[in-house]
């Protein structure tokens, strides 16, 4: 079986497993209780956190744990509305951001807030000028993603923070669910960003874990009110065991960090390298550095993208068509629409996603059953 499918999940990792399964054995008290067994469950969350945010570089109290990217998408974006909204109700987001983002967006609008949707480019990339310009006094939040997951465009997000320099009131907030451990921590911990948002199921942590970055000093209302975990910004018993494999996953993700994620751009050079070849192949995702090193998407001119998964299928090769979010809807790719792809290429269109566990040997198999589906998808079309 090769699995190409990683921006929408991976597998998690046989030494995180067991920590999971350590700590549901051994250390079941909850964190806010007062006796022992409480304590213990309190301070493995808190070394947790602080494993975190030392592997993040930031302090452990800017470290506040949730249940997905999704959930931190969402904390981030409506926390601020809220809590800014006494001094403005306009929002800067792009047109490519993940459904998280979008769908919070289209929410707040419901509520009275002006959001501003920027174009991108025929990359996929937002124009830092863009954000300049269309910045108010009413301005609370600028939110754009650091690795798109439909084509993995990154996104200029320095330059955005250079701007936002000027206007040290506004939040800014980065959706980084496919940018760590991918070589691009120098562009998500940029000392402007306020908030990120990560998800442990995309390196190989359990699924329901994630955890939200909150530079000091910057104020959020809660999303979820409870009993007042998370420095009562974050209501709900923190699951323990899967904070702890998080932690663990993070750190085995960024050892040899720089090795991994040459490992993975030689993988999928080899693929682009391939299949740039035929004619009716288009390649959306970059083989350059400005792209990620581990998101391939193209289309196969007159086949649908569903068509193509099915038929690696197969073959026991497993990839998608774009966002895991959208791809059973039968939506057409958000990123390639707000590129401007016309929808007939945009359904034809799929997606390659690594992680440091494929091979070299993986991407020879994709490329010999490419040939042999391209000529069996050529002479239907015919």
């Amino acid at each position: 079986m090769i699995y190409f499918d990683n921006s929408a999940t991976t597998k998690m990792d046989p030494s995180v497993l067991q920590t999971y399964d350590a700590v549901c054995q051994n250390i079941w008290g909850n964190s806010s209780s007062l006796h022992s067994w409480g304590e213990k469950a309190f301070n493995l969350l808190e070394q947790s956190r602080k494993q975190i945010a030392d592997l993040m570089d930031c302090y452990p109290d800017e470290i506040y744990f949730t249940s997905g990217g999704t959930e931190s998408d969402n904390w981030a974006i409506k926390g601020t509305a809220m809590e800014k909204r006494p001094y403005g109700k306009h929002i800067i987001t792009s047109s490519v951001e993940h459904a998280a983002v979008m769908n919070s967006m289209k929410h707040l609008e419901k509520m009275g807030f002006d959001v501003t949707y920027l174009p991108v480019d025929d990359e996929g990339r937002v124009s830092p000028e863009d954000v300049r310009k269309t910045i108010r006094k009413d301005t609370i939040l600028v939110s754009i993603m650091a690795i798109n997951n439909e084509i993995g465009t990154i996104q200029p997000i320095e330059e955005i923070a250079e701007i936002l320099n000027d206007y040290p009131k506004i939040h800014f907030h980065v959706d980084s669910v496919q940018a760590i451990g991918k070589g691009v921590e120098k562009l998500i911990r940029n000392p402007r960003v306020d908030f990120l948002a990560f998800s442990g199921h995309k390196f190989h942590a359990p699924r329901g874990t994630g955890f939200m970055y909150k530079k000091r000093g910057r104020m959020v209302q809660p999303l979820i009110d409870g009993g007042g975990q998370e420095k009562n910004l974050r209501g709900g018993t923190e699951n323990l065991p899967a904070i702890a494999g998080m932690a663990k996953a993070l750190r085995l993700l960024m050892e040899d960090e720089d090795q991994k994620v040459a490992h993975q751009r030689a993988i999928k050079d080899r693929i682009y390298q391939h299949i740039s070849q035929f004619d009716k192949v288009h390649i959306f995702s970059k083989n350059d550095e400005t792209f990620a090193p581990h998101i391939l998407c193209f289309t196969i001119d007159g086949v649908r993208g569903e068509s193509i998964v099915h038929a690696f299928e197969k073959y026991d090769i497993y990839i998608s068509t774009t966002s895991a979010c959208s791809s059973k809807k039968g939506d057409i790719a958000g990123t390639l629409a707000a590129m401007k792809v016309p929808e007939k290429i945009a359904t034809s269109a799929v997606r390659v996603s690594l992680d440091e566990h494929n091979t070299l040997e993986e991407a020879d198999e994709f490329n010999r059953v490419f040939d042999k589906l391209y000529e069996e998808f050529k002479m239907i079309n015919s």
